[in-house]
């Protein structure tokens, strides 16, 4: 009579232990923090049609003519002549880079890009953050870098499960990197004697050990045929990867177009004064449709608003102040100092200017009418939109006020 041979169970936090000392399972969560924070960023770029809009002020046109002081400087300024293509494309690539890693699908070439595209930001929008070290695009630069290193180390990997399938369409034996104690190697290594190699007549250690350094008895013709078959499954998955994000992508493009409300259009002013159209920040606000044009002269002092009067107001025209919503916001540019400036009326006949230049690295704000604040559209600083005072950083410095005054012309004044 035979009994059955029943397998023993698995030593759990032995199993555990050694995945902690394989690269795959340590960078894993990395892994899936920067696959879904990439894949989010690029769908959320696709999907906010304020992010195209050339007339935003939280669009790609304007976070691009924000930048200042860039090493890469060229760059930004052929991109500015382009900023529909630029900013697709880095939606694109950040879809892409997050898939990606998320997948395990060419894994390294994933991280190199998402370091690209990390790099590119630090050296525009994030360049001139002090201190360095709140800029968070250089944490995510920096974050990269380990994977474009190890991989994903063959661990919920498609790599490494199209590889495996080649290897045995061909028969041929599995390959992999699995960690082991060197002293373990030392029991069975045939060459080992008190601390002494006899295989190389020194001194036993792991950097030099033939048993670690011993070459695979897989043929290099099977290795060659295994990495061609390999490349193929994965370019066959990349593009049906790349087609099915096209279309997650081009849906959410399609969603946010259908509930972000209407495009804003300009239009010229007479009397040389203009205002560009105010926009609602990424948290979600309608854009506010006011023409746009030429700038305004800009004050020192912070005064009341007050109504129409007689004579008109000290100071220079920068528009119609009837283009100018209840509950929304017009932009435009002070001659002085060539700064951004936006200009809100959050009640009826009430008007507030600032210098909109976010004070913590000078991108322009725009104004969000769901949560009626000014936001930044690089590092989401907020700012109150009736005081310019912070609310949630990095910025830590007010907004600059300056007295804007409606005139008898109709017309707002900015002294």
């Amino acid at each position: 009579m035979t009994t059955a041979r029943t397998r023993p169970a698995p030593d759990t936090r032995a199993v555990w232990r050694r995945r902690l000392h394989q690269p795959g399972w340590i960078v894993l969560p990395l892994r899936a923090f920067l696959g879904f924070t990439f894949v989010y960023a690029g769908i959320q770029k696709l999907a906010d049609r304020s992010f195209f809009d050339a007339t935003s002020a939280v669009g790609i046109q304007r976070q691009l003519e924000g930048v200042a002081g860039s090493p890469i400087q060229p760059v930004v300024s052929f991109a500015v002549h382009h900023a529909f293509l630029f900013g697709l494309g880095i939606a694109l690539g950040e879809l892409a880079v997050g898939l990606g890693a998320l997948l395990g699908l060419w894994t390294r070439v994933a991280a190199a890009g998402g370091a690209l595209i990390s790099l590119g930001f630090l050296l525009t929008v994030s360049w001139q953050t002090d201190p360095f070290y709140y800029s968070p695009d250089l944490v995510f630069l920096v974050a990269w870098l380990p994977l474009v290193l190890v991989g994903d180390g063959g661990v919920l990997s498609l790599d490494s499960w199209l590889r495996g399938q080649a290897s045995r369409s061909l028969h041929a034996p599995p390959t992999g990197v699995v960690p082991i104690e060197f002293a373990t190697v030392r029991t069975f290594c045939g060459a080992y004697d008190n601390g002494f190699c006899t295989a190389r007549h020194s001194a036993c250690g792991a950097e030099l050990c033939p048993v670690l350094e011993r070459p695979s008895d897989v043929p290099a013709r099977t290795v060659a045929e295994v990495d061609r078959r390999t490349f193929l499954a994965q370019a066959r998955v990349a593009g049906a990867v790349a087609a099915g994000a096209i279309v997650v992508g081009a849906s959410g493009a399609v969603v946010g177009r259908l509930l972000g409300g209407s495009s804003s259009q300009s239009a010229d002013l007479s009397a040389g004064g203009a205002l560009d159209p105010g926009a609602a920040a990424a948290a979600g606000g309608a854009t506010t449709s006011v023409p746009a044009g030429a700038g305004a002269g800009a004050g020192a002092g912070v005064g009341p608003t007050v109504p129409p009067t007689t004579a008109l107001p000290a100071g220079k025209a920068i528009g119609a102040a009837s283009k100018v919503p209840v509950g929304g916001s017009a932009t435009f540019t002070d001659p002085t100092s060539l700064d951004p400036g936006i200009v809100v009326q959050p009640t009826a006949g009430t008007f507030v200017a600032f210098d909109a230049s976010c004070t913590h690295e000078g991108c322009p704000v725009g104004y969000s009418k769901s949560s009626k604040c000014l936001v930044c559209p690089c590092h989401g600083a907020r700012f109150d939109a009736t005081t310019g005072a912070v609310l949630r950083g990095p910025a830590k410095r007010p907004l600059a006020k300056l007295a804007v005054t409606q005139g008898s012309d109709g017309k707002l004044y900015v002294a």
